[in-house]
């Protein structure tokens, strides 16, 4: 029974593919609808592919796109810490610039020469317990004991130690310096004493009667010899007079903040010039005029 009917389901399969063959060798319908239906097939099967293709090929090339752009934004990035460099160098070379300028707007004393030098070193010597700096300039550079040290604002202080191509100078806030002082306006004298650093100067020996005011500033009298006459030192910012002293009681704090110098001026004294020509000539007239007189 079940093999009749596999028969009968084969022959009428048979019959069936044998008409559609025959029909569709007459119309061709089958070979047309076959086509279109393995398009839409193939178009169907290959469409997920192609949209991963199309998906990995974007993915690439914004991969790519974005690496380019960090590599450029590396080398913008570069060379704008390097634009900033050399703005902060340009700046610096401005600053110093500036300084040198006020420096050599300083007119020279009658008598004296000025020498550049940088500040080196602060606070130097056992425990750093001397309030002094340190300069490149020593003997080899005209510097001597006593050398006064200035900025545009007003004195420093002076060299205590001259070395051959450093030196060291005493601030005049160290509890060791001594400068011989007198006020600007009222011409009174004192000697102006460092207390050490942070602390206020004191202008000691100023009479008790002596027209003093706060503000006014004290400068070099020159009375030492050690500095020239009329170099700003310092501003008087109290003044006290006592029942029981004969002497003020002032006070005063540095026209220069000694922790932000970085070029200072060094003084030399200019020694007189001798006039070897008259020397000479005055010898030969000596030797003359004895010789006249012997022959005489």
């Amino acid at each position: 029974m079940k093999l009749k009917r596999a028969a009968i389901a084969v022959i009428i399969g048979l019959f069936v593919y044998l008409s559609l063959y025959s029909w569709n060798l007459r119309s061709g319908q089958l070979d047309r609808l076959a086509g279109f239906t393995g398009l839409e097939i193939v178009k169907w099967v290959l469409w997920p592919c192609e949209w991963v293709h199309d998906q990995s090929v974007e993915f690439l090339d914004k991969y790519v796109y974005l690496v380019g752009l960090k590599q450029l934004n590396d080398q913008l990035s570069s060379q704008n810490d390097l634009m900033r460099l050399e703005i902060m160098k340009l700046r610096e070379k401005a600053a110093e610039a500036e300084r040198f300028q006020q420096l050599l707007e300083i007119k020279p004393v009658q008598g004296w020469k000025t020498n550049g030098a940088r500040i080196i070193a602060h606070r130097m010597g056992p425990t750093a317990a001397l309030d002094s700096i340190i300069l490149n300039k020593g003997v080899t550079s005209g510097v001597g004991s006593d050398t006064p040290v200035l900025s545009p604002l007003g004195v420093l202080g002076r060299v205590t130690e001259p070395g051959l191509s450093a030196s060291k100078a005493l601030l005049l806030t160290d509890l060791n310096s001594r400068i011989s002082v007198r006020g600007q306006l009222h011409r009174s004298t004192g000697l102006l004493v460092g207390n050490g650093e942070g602390e206020p100067l004191s202008v000691k020996y100023m009479k008790l009667n002596a027209p003093v005011t706060d503000g006014e500033i004290l400068v070099t009298s020159g009375l030492a010899g050690i500095f020239p006459p009329g170099l700003p030192v310092a501003r008087i910012v109290s003044v006290e007079r006592s029942d029981i002293s004969l002497f003020l009681d002032v006070e005063a704090e540095p026209l220069v903040d000694m922790d932000n110098v970085e070029e200072v001026l060094l003084l030399r004294r200019v020694l007189p010039e001798t006039n070897s020509t008259q020397g000479i000539v005055n010898s030969t007239a000596l030797v003359n005029n004895s010789t006249v007189t012997e022959g005489g």
